[in-house]
């Protein structure tokens, strides 16, 4: 119960999913950033 539960529910630090920070780290690395040219998601995960 304890692996769903810390799925399930935001972190305090920043209010983001495992998931979601797992895919914006994933952005980082690769350089994608918010001022550039779009992207499909599926390159990125």
């Amino acid at each position: 119960m304890s692996v769903i539960s810390s799925r399930a529910l935001p972190d305090t630090r920043d209010g983001f999913k495992p998931v979601l920070r797992r895919i914006l780290f994933a952005m980082y690395q690769t350089n994608n950033f918010y001022n550039q040219k779009h992207k499909k998601s599926a390159r990125i995960v």
